[in-house]
């Protein structure tokens, strides 16, 4: 049974989409063992409470300084033995030392088509606004480990959004938003059923669904 720790900092809408394919069986082999946040008023707690996963904060305004808020993170994290860390909108940098000892076991979403508007500065709503800026036609939804370097660890999976020209920043939101909450349970059942390899050239190779 793979053993998942969701981190979050607001709502937690993925995380719900998560629990939610959990308990009718969309997720199988896996269980979210906790929930951690940075923000003590996330709602994220609450939807963790509400399923019975024990839900931490660890908040950087508890600590004099960062080093000493990454480590009790990362002692956080340790003490709750996960196989696998999910980034739903987690919105404090991951700290080196949690890459190095997590190395590809740290999964992140984004709203777009990684390489594209993606890195420092494009999270939420600055996505969807400079993909509508630069008029582009196609967007969508981006899984992918986590590294070093901000949305540029190796590609698990991605689904394309065609865009409306009617379609303003709130619209697109919620479009990509109904995306995510399908393609975040699959890569996590996909990674659950050991399916998800990390190839020497730093890309990923899907095995194919066994056969019923």
């Amino acid at each position: 049974m793979l053993r998942v720790v969701v981190m979050v900092s607001g709502g937690g809408t993925n995380l719900q989409a998560i629990l939610d394919a959990v308990d009718n069986g969309k997720i199988t082999n896996a269980e979210v063992v906790a929930v951690i946040s940075n923000n003590e008023g996330a709602y994220a707690i609450e939807r963790a409470k509400n399923h019975g996963v024990p839900a931490f904060v660890v908040t950087p305004k508890a600590y004099e300084t960062r080093d000493a808020f990454n480590e009790a993170l990362l002692e956080t994290i340790k003490a709750c033995k996960p196989d696998l860390i999910v980034l739903a909108g987690f919105l404090v940098k991951i700290p080196a030392a949690m890459i190095e000892a997590y190395r590809n076991k740290i999964i992140n979403i984004h709203p777009s088509l990684i390489p594209s508007f993606c890195g420092v500065g494009y999270y939420g709503l600055k996505v969807h606004e400079a993909a509508l800026a630069r008029g582009v036609k196609v967007t969508g939804v981006t899984v992918h480990f986590a590294n070093e370097v901000y949305d540029c660890g190796p590609i698990i999976a991605q689904r394309a959004l065609p865009i409306e020209e009617e379609w303003d920043v709130d619209t697109l939101e919620s479009h990509i938003h109904d995306i995510e909450h399908v393609l975040y349970p699959e890569a996590v059942q996909m990674l659950a059923d050991g399916r998800v390899h990390v190839l020497a050239d730093g890309k990923v190779a899907i095995d194919p669904v066994p056969a019923a």
